[in-house]
C-alpha cells in the first residue's frame, strides 16, 4: 500500500470492508474464460470471444446463461452447463495453484488490526470460494463469506452486499466494498456503500477511488472514504490513483 498521512475516524460505529473474490483477491480471468470455452465447445455451442466474457465476469453463471441464451434453453439446462463450468473452473484452479493478488495479504492484515471487519460478497458458488480462500490461504481473514447460494439475486442487484453486511453487524453506510467488476460497483452504491475498484479496467468501474493494483492505494483510502457522501444508486465520481 502507498503510505500518506492517515485521517482519524472518531466514530465508534463498526465498520467493515466486503471484498468481492474473482479479480480482486485472486488473479482468475484466464481460468474463467478456459473454462467457458471448454465447456461450450464439449456441449456444442459456438465458442464465446473475450469481450462477451468480459460482460459476464463479476456476474451469476446462470443470470449470464440466461441473458446469452435467451428463453428458448430451459433453466435445467442453463444449470446443468454453469455446473459443468464452475466444476471445470475448479479443476483448473487446482491444477495451478491459487496465489493472492499483490497487496491483498498486506491490506487485510492492516484492516484487521485497525478494528475493521471483513467479508465477502461474492456472485460464485461456495464450492469455488471454499477452493480459493482455503488454497490461498485467506480463509481466516474474513469474519463472514456470502455465496450466490446465500440470496436470490445476483449482481447488479445489491442483495449480497447487503447480506454480507447484516452478518458482520455493520450498517451499510459504514462498509466499503473492493471490487474489480462494473456489476459490483452497482451493486454496492445501490446497497449504499463506499467502493474502491481495482483491476485492468479500473478507470472504467465508475468506483469513487479506483486503483491498478491495491499495492497502489494509499494507506488512509478506507478511512478517508468514511468521510464521504454515500453514492446514491449507481452514480458516483471516480477518481483513479495509479
Amino acid at each position: 500500500m502507498a503510505k500518506t498521512s492517515r485521517s482519524v475516524t472518531t466514530s465508534t460505529a463498526p465498520r467493515a470492508v466486503i471484498w468481492d473474490v474473482d479479480g480482486t483477491l485472486i488473479d482468475s480471468a484466464d481460468a474463467h474464460i478456459l473454462s467457458w470455452q471448454e465447456v461450450f465447445a464439449r456441449e456444442g455451442y459456438p465458442a464465446i470471444e473475450r469481450a462477451t466474457f468480459d460482460r459476464w465476469f463479476g456476474r451469476r453463471t446462470t443470470d449470464v446463461l440466461r441473458e446469452h441464451f435467451g428463453p428458448a434453453v430451459e433453466d435445467t439446462e442453463l444449470l446443468r452447463v454453469g455446473n459443468a463450468k464452475e466444476a471445470h473452473y475448479r479443476e483448473a484452479l487446482e491444477a495451478v495453484g491459487v496465489e493472492p493478488l499483490p497487496g491483498v495479504e498486506g491490506w487485510l492484515d492492516f484492516l484487521a488490526e485497525s478494528g475493521w471487519r471483513l467479508g465477502i460478497g461474492s456472485s460464485a458458488p461456495i464450492a469455488n470460494l471454499n477452493l480459493i480462500l482455503d488454497f490461498s490461504g485467506l480463509a481466516l481473514h474474513f469474519d463472514a463469506v456470502v455465496s450466490q447460494e446465500d440470496v436470490r439475486r445476483g449482481k447488479p442487484d445489491p442483495e449480497v452486499f447487503l447480506t454480507a453486511a447484516s452478518r458482520l453487524e455493520v450498517d451499510p453506510s459504514r462498509a466499503i466494498v473492493v471490487e474489480d467488476a462494473a456489476a459490483g460497483i452497482i451493486a454496492a452504491h445501490r446497497a449504499g456503500m463506499r467502493t474502491v475498484g481495482v483491476g485492468p479496467y479500473h478507470d472504467t468501474l465508475g468506483a469513487m477511488v479506483s486503483v491498478a493494483t491495491l499495492v497502489d492505494l494509499p494507506e488512509d483510502t478506507f478511512d478517508r472514504l468514511l468521510s464521504e457522501p454515500v453514492p446514491e444508486n449507481d452514480a458516483s465520481s471516480s477518481t483513479t490513483t495509479g
